[in-house]
């Protein structure tokens, strides 16, 4: 039996019922040190140990679904907060992989709050859609007073390295940034799989994968923006834009690690300017 077909077979049996998972994470600065003060799961969705590799002031997380997979009918919610002068990177393990769907779509919404002096990283792996996914996907990041944001999505479309196309299937995915509670940014994305809307150079141009990368944190200098522009993205387009109050930059080509790439070269660029440390990389990536 391939790999396809085990996994098209797992989740035409659980597709039925599907998985809920929600977890809610909340970070507090206590004696200049960010602890991971609570943590609530139901269902698979886990987080491993905190951890300081650079020091008592900021916490990495990673976060774990265990079945590896989301199958039509599944929900997930991820809940973080950061409280008051705050500072959480998190990443997860390895990609998202969106199975194929009989009909009914699968939901993953992630809700960050910062609040006054807080900064939050959120790193992911990639989102893989198979060809049949049926995805509805949102971020919506909070941020009061001060507050800073630093973070990306990768969406690949269809198993590319095995010759897959998303020939079939949808994507719905939204983005919205708000500080102190008036909307600063939104994006919102509706593509279905087989569309001439894949095609339009105004949009993916043919490209198989796409992704945005947000910071959000006032101001972005002439000379760090021109320092974002330089960075080289090694194949596919990358591009860099400063909006009033977020800087944005997009990727579109044929290969996720080039995207995740290029978007942490961003983030090395940036993070000295938005927090005010150096870079470390979630241990993570190098396993």
């Amino acid at each position: 039996m391939t790999d396809s077909t085990f996994l098209e077979g797992r989740a035409g049996a659980k597709e039925a019922a599907g998985w809920e998972a929600r977890l809610a994470l909340r970070f507090e600065r206590e004696a200049g040190r960010t602890v991971l003060a609570a943590r609530r799961h139901a269902g698979p969705l886990r987080v491993q140990k905190a951890l300081h590799p650079e020091g008592a002031a900021v916490c990495h997380v990673v976060i774990v679904h265990p079945p590896g997979g989301i199958v039509g009918g599944d929900r997930l919610s991820i809940g973080l907060e950061a409280g008051r002068g705050a500072h959480a990177q998190l990443t997860t393990p390895g990609a998202a992989k969106w199975y194929r769907s009989a009909g009914r779509v699968a939901r993953s919404e992630t809700v960050i709050a910062a609040g006054a002096g807080a900064i939050v990283e959120w790193l992911p792996q990639e989102t893989l859609l198979f060809d049949g996914a049926r995805a509805a996907v949102r971020l919506r990041v909070e941020l009061s007073g001060d507050a800073r944001f630093i973070g990306w999505d990768v969406t690949a479309l269809g198993r590319t390295e095995s010759g897959e196309r998303f020939a079939s299937g949808s994507l719905r995915q939204t983005f919205e940034l708000h500080r102190d509670d008036v909307l600063a940014y939104c994006e919102r994305t509706a593509l279905d799989g087989g569309s001439p809307a894949l095609q339009s150079g105004a949009i993916l141009n043919g490209a198989p994968v796409f992704g945005t990368f947000v910071a959000a944190f006032d101001p972005v200098p002439d000379e760090l923006l021109a320092a974002c522009r330089a960075v080289a993205c090694a194949e596919g387009e990358g591009a860099v834009t400063r909006l009033p109050h977020v800087l944005v930059a997009r990727y579109r080509g044929d290969s996720s690690s080039t995207a995740r790439t290029y978007f942490a070269k961003l983030w090395r660029v940036l993070r000295p300017a938005l927090a005010g440390r150096e870079a470390v990389a979630p241990r993570i990536w190098s396993t």
